[in-house]
């Protein structure tokens, strides 16, 4: 299933942002649990984290639904720091 908590992920973010294309999921596991690292075109940035967070709450709330009680963590990575 983890394979697709990162497809699912990746569906809801394209959904969001205007660049769907640009849109990365990775999924490692970790000591802590599955981390899925979210990367987007840097214009999207502010879309994928939302108002105050509220959009990436939205998307932690989905997908730790869905995650079978398993530990999952999310991270929207800044796609300008990996340029510098």
């Amino acid at each position: 299933m983890a394979g697709s908590l990162a497809e699912v992920l990746e569906h809801l973010v394209r959904g969001v942002v205007d660049h769907p294309d640009g849109v990365r999921v990775d999924s490692r596991d970790t000591a802590r649990g599955e981390l899925l690292e979210v990367r987007v075109n840097p214009q999207d940035l502010g879309r994928v984290i939302g108002r105050g967070g509220r959009t990436a709450q939205a998307l932690r709330t989905v997908v730790g639904a869905l995650s079978d009680g398993r530990s999952v963590r999310i991270d929207v990575v800044d796609t300008d720091a990996d340029d510098s």
